[in-house]
């Protein structure tokens, strides 16, 4: 069986391929740029040399036709044609309290994702338009939808409601929904098949660490806490996110920068966390070596951070049943990342100090690459490029 993977940005698209029994992915790539001048497609497909193609993309559909024609070249491609794909899998940003698990993408599905979008204004509309492509093009092929609120709906209502009056939540669905849950759920598994227990028997703490940053509390495999809310806003400082702070700093900033409710949300979502801190940089490795050449503004902002991450919901920690150091080196090694990376991120999360030694491991950075072999000083680039992606 073979699965196409989408996951569509307002103006972008990444995909993968991927043959399910083996688990190998076949082909994948990003268009860029839809629907603004010079939108490229980027293409590698497993065994042959990738390849860039620079071509107008009105719109998604446009930008699934590429990608399909790709798959399918008699040059570049990997499978015979169209039929091969059995089903389409979708990231959707925002299910609500709709969808707890990953459902069949029909009309009535569509209809209920889009009363959704004041929830992910965002994401919600760009993620339907790239699904509404795929079934123009594809409309016998089953598309199923892959909600990254799905993962959090088990928590208890004490966990998700705010100190608001209740109308806000039962009339305005104003409540913690959390988000990178396929993430978490995938996390949640590995580590639960590597502690060799039942599923009931475990707690744990899972980490999506990146430009976008959550934590989840996850008891008996099922998520009981996490830290972003309403949107991803909430929760640890991220790469351009504010994260958790008074709200009460949000209307005094209002008045003070003359800003209305678009100018404060792109203040909060688009020019705060590490790059408003430090002025540097939302890319740690930039922040990292700042930090090294003395700049204490990029300093403060990884100390921030650190210091955020220990505060939020770690006191959660599974304070009798802590994930131990063993299934948590494995977890980390089948992430890709090199052995003294493993150790290093074991023992602060172990004293809730994620970042505090940031600046010291990056002046090592080169000595530990020259260190490790071939294969591990390609797996921590890797780590570093998956750290820094955008988490959205």
């Amino acid at each position: 069986m073979k699965i196409l993977v989408i996951n569509a940005g307002s103006s972008s698209l990444k995909y993968q391929l991927i043959d399910v029994e083996s688990g190998d992915v076949i082909a994948k790539g990003l268009c860029e740029r839809i629907g603004i001048e010079n939108s490229k497609l980027t293409y590698k497909p497993a065994g042959k040399e990738p390849f860039e193609l620079v071509q107008d993309m009105k719109d998604h559909t446009d930008a699934i036709k590429l990608v399909l024609d790709a798959l399918v070249d008699e040059k570049h491609g990997v499978i015979s044609d169209m039929s091969e794909i059995d089903a389409v899998g979708h990231r959707v940003v925002h299910g609500g309290e709709k969808f707890a698990e990953s459902v069949l993408l029909t009309d009535e599905v569509l209809e209920t994702i889009e009363s959704l979008n004041d929830l992910a204004p965002l994401h919600n509309p760009a993620n339907l338009m790239g699904i509404r492509a795929c079934k123009a093009i594809m409309p016998n092929t089953p598309m199923v939808g892959v909600f990254d609120t799905a993962f959090h709906q088990t928590m208890p209502k004490e966990a998700f409601i705010y100190g608001l009056p209740y109308e806000a939540y039962t009339e305005n669905m104003v409540r913690r929904y959390g988000f990178h849950g396929t993430s978490h759920n995938y996390v949640t598994l590995r580590a639960i098949e590597m502690l060799g227990k039942p599923a009931e028997e475990t707690k744990i703490i899972t980490c999506h660490l990146g430009n976008g940053s959550s934590i989840s509390a996850v008891k008996g495999g099922k998520c009981i806490d996490t830290s972003m809310g309403l949107t991803p806003l909430e929760g640890v400082p991220m790469g351009t996110r504010c994260g958790d702070m008074d709200p009460a700093i949000v209307i005094y900033l209002m008045k003070k920068l003359g800003l209305d409710a678009k100018g404060m949300d792109n203040y909060m979502n688009k020019k705060s966390g590490m790059l408003g801190i430090s002025g540097v940089s939302s890319d740690f490795r930039d922040l990292g070596a700042a930090a090294a050449e003395g700049n204490e503004r990029a300093e403060l902002a990884l100390a921030f951070k650190a210091m955020l991450e220990r505060r939020t919901k770690l006191e959660v920690i599974m304070q009798d049943e802590r994930l131990t150091t063993v299934a948590a080196d494995e977890i980390l090694q089948e992430c890709g990342m090199p052995r003294e990376k493993r150790k290093t991120v074991i023992d602060q999360v172990a004293a809730g100090l994620i970042l505090q030694d940031f600046m010291e491991n990056t002046k090592k950075g080169s000595q530990l690459a020259d260190s490790e072999s071939d294969t591990e000083e390609k797996n921590n680039n890797k780590n570093l490029e998956v750290m820094n992606s955008t988490a959205d």
